[in-house]
C-alpha cells in the first residue's frame, strides 16, 4: 500500500510589493516574464490526504524526506556566469547511456528543498537536472537552500531578467558539458520559474522544449522568437495568471509555434507545491500535470 500523509491546510499567504527596478508588483513581469505572486495553498476545508506517491513529486511538505530516501546522487555544484558564481543543485539519473538535461527554475522562494526534490524527481525519470539558485550573488543567510521566504522574495525583486537568463544558459552549458550528459536540454519553471522557462524559450534558440507551471506569458511581440515548444500547466482558480495565456495561445497559433497548455479545474497557483490544497483539486491537477510533463520531455528530449 502506499502510504498515507495527512497534511495540514495552511492559510493563503498574500505577497503585495511596490514596483522596483525591473519588476512591476504583484501581478507584474520582469521583461513581461516573471511572476511575482504567492503559492496557493490548502483551502480552510478538509483536510486532504495526501499519498506519497513515488511517480509523482512531493508537495513541500513531504520534500525533505523523498530527499532522504533517494537512491540517485545529488550534489551542490559551483560554476562561472561571466564574473558571477552560481551554486546548483545537480542529480544524476541512475542510467548506463548518457541523458538529456533539464534546468530547473525555482520559484519565488529561492532554491528550496522542494525545487530539490523536483530536481531529484525529474533524475529518477532519466534526466540529469539541475536547479541553479538564481540568488547565489545576493549573499544571503542559510543560502544552500534554507533562505526565508521574505528575504527570498524581497531579493529576487531585485534580479535583472538578463541575468536570469545568463545564469540559465549558465547551468545548462555546465550541466551539458558533464561527461554523462547529452548536448540538449529542456527548461521546467513553477511560479515566478514558470515565467522565466517561458521568457527562456523567448530567449535560447538552442533550447529543446520548456515547460511552464503557473508562470505568467512574455508580451506577445516577443514570442516571434521562441523556436522551442512550449507547455503550460495552469490552476482553473488562478485568473491571474491565466489571463495571460489566451493572448499568448492566439499568438503562438499566429506565429505556427507550438504551444499546448491545460487548466485545471479547481486548482490554485503553485498546486504542484501544496498538493493538498482546493480540497483534493491540486492533487487532481498534479496527477495530470506531471505525467503531461514528462511525457513533453520524452517526446521532445528522449527518453
Amino acid at each position: 500500500m502506499i502510504p498515507i500523509r495527512v497534511v495540514r491546510p495552511s492559510s493563503f499567504i498574500a505577497l503585495s510589493f511596490i514596483a522596483t527596478g525591473i519588476f512591476s508588483g504583484c501581478a507584474g513581469r520582469a521583461n513581461g516574464a516573471v511572476d511575482h505572486s504567492a503559492h496557493g495553498s490548502a483551502s480552510p476545508g478538509r483536510v486532504v490526504a495526501v499519498a506519497d506517491n513515488p511517480s509523482l513529486p512531493a508537495d513541500a511538505a513531504g520534500a525533505r524526506a523523498r530527499l532522504a530516501s533517494s537512491p540517485r546522487h545529488g550534489e551542490w555544484v559551483t560554476f562561472r556566469s561571466g564574473a558571477d558564481s552560481i551554486r546548483a543543485w545537480l542529480v544524476y539519473p541512475e542510467r548506463k547511456t548518457n541523458a538529456p538535461v533539464i534546468v530547473v527554475v525555482h520559484e519565488i522562494y529561492g532554491l528550496s528543498p522542494w525545487i530539490r526534490a523536483v530536481a531529484d524527481q525529474f533524475a529518477k525519470e532519466g534526466y540529469i537536472a539541475i536547479a541553479p539558485d538564481l540568488l547565489t550573488m545576493k549573499n544571503l543567510p542559510n543560502a544552500t537552500d534554507s533562505v526565508s521566504s521574505d528575504l527570498a522574495t524581497a531579493a529576487i525583486r531585485t534580479l535583472n531578467a538578463d541575468d536570469v537568463q545568463r545564469y540559465v544558459d549558465a547551468s545548462a552549458t555546465y550541466a551539458m558539458g558533464l561527461p554523462s550528459a547529452l548536448k540538449k536540454y529542456g527548461v521546467v519553471g513553477f511560479c515566478w520559474g514558470g515565467g522565466v522557462s517561458f521568457q527562456h524559450a523567448v530567449h535560447s534558440p538552442s533550447l529543446a522544449a520548456s515547460v511552464v507551471y503557473y508562470g505568467v506569458a512574455p508580451p506577445t511581440e516577443s514570442l516571434v522568437f521562441i523556436k522551442a515548444p512550449v507547455l503550460g500547466l495552469y490552476g482553473g482558480s488562478d485568473a491571474r495568471v491565466g489571463a495571460t495565456v489566451p493572448p499568448a495561445d492566439s499568438a503562438m497559433k499566429a506565429l505556427g509555434k507550438t504551444f499546448t497548455h491545460f487548466s485545471y479545474e479547481g486548482a490554485a497557483h503553485g498546486f504542484l507545491r501544496q498538493q493538498s490544497g482546493q480540497d483534493g483539486a491540486n492533487l487532481t491537477a498534479t496527477q495530470k500535470a506531471w505525467p503531461a510533463t514528462i511525457a513533453w520531455f520524452r517526446r521532445y528530449l528522449g527518453a
